[in-house]
């Protein structure tokens, strides 16, 4: 696959999987415009982690009106536009309700979705970053974003959990699978060169890459 040629990458990963840091990184490499998540813009998001079975639907809702609306110009792309990468994918975003929704929230959540995701287009490369639970515990606690240090280790797991079982099936786009448990994109030039090397080797829909493994 030609990197270059893509017009719109999409980072994705669990909390903690580094996902707005790679796609720092590619977006530099490319001379490309970011699209990231804006969770400090969300009201609701720091009162969610306090009471998730009070706070889980308007949050949900926030974010999805919030990214729908950073997608929507994206949904007429040609060749002349400069590349776009972004750190969220919207076909992801029901795995959260699913998970924090009781049934009649995520039925009215899911009628929403419908309505919004025609709006969106379809990216050209996915890259998805895995890391074990730990490994995303740790550097959660590490970076320290103060709502971030709310967030119960279980639910990272069950999120963590949550995007594995959906990248299983997805197949809307070709996606890298990426284990970043070893792997340090911002500090070791070496690792992103083997990034992108394994980028420009990409032949099948779906591949994946593990460090010391090509």
């Amino acid at each position: 696959m030609d990197l270059a040629r893509c017009r719109y990458i999409v980072v994705e990963g669990p909390i903690g999987a580094g996902k707005t840091s790679l796609a720092r990184q590619i977006a530099e490499h490319l001379d490309a415009e970011m699209l990231l998540e804006q969770p400090e813009d969300n009201p609701f998001l720091s009162r969610f982690y306090d009471d998730m079975a009070r706070f889980a639907l308007p949050t949900q809702l926030t974010f999805l009106f919030q990214r729908a609306d950073q997608l929507r110009e994206l949904a007429q792309l040609d060749m002349f536009r400069q590349p776009t990468v972004a750190d969220f994918l919207l076909d992801k975003d029901p795995l959260f309700a699913r998970i924090n929704l009781t049934d009649d929230e995520y039925a009215l959540y899911e009628k929403v979705f419908k309505h919004l995701k025609p709006q969106t287009a379809v990216p050209d490369l996915v890259i998805y970053l895995q890391a074990p639970v730990d490994t995303l515990v740790s550097r959660v606690r590490m970076r320290g974003i103060p709502f971030e240090q709310a967030v119960p280790d279980d639910y990272l797991a069950r999120i963590a959990d949550a995007y594995a079982r959906f990248f299983y099936q997805y197949d809307e786009a070709p996606t890298l699978i990426i284990n970043s448990e070893r792997l340090n994109f911002v500090d070791n030039p070496a690792h992103m060169k083997l990034l992108l090397d394994r980028v420009a080797g990409m032949r099948a829909r779906r591949e994946f890459f593990n460090l010391g493994q090509g």
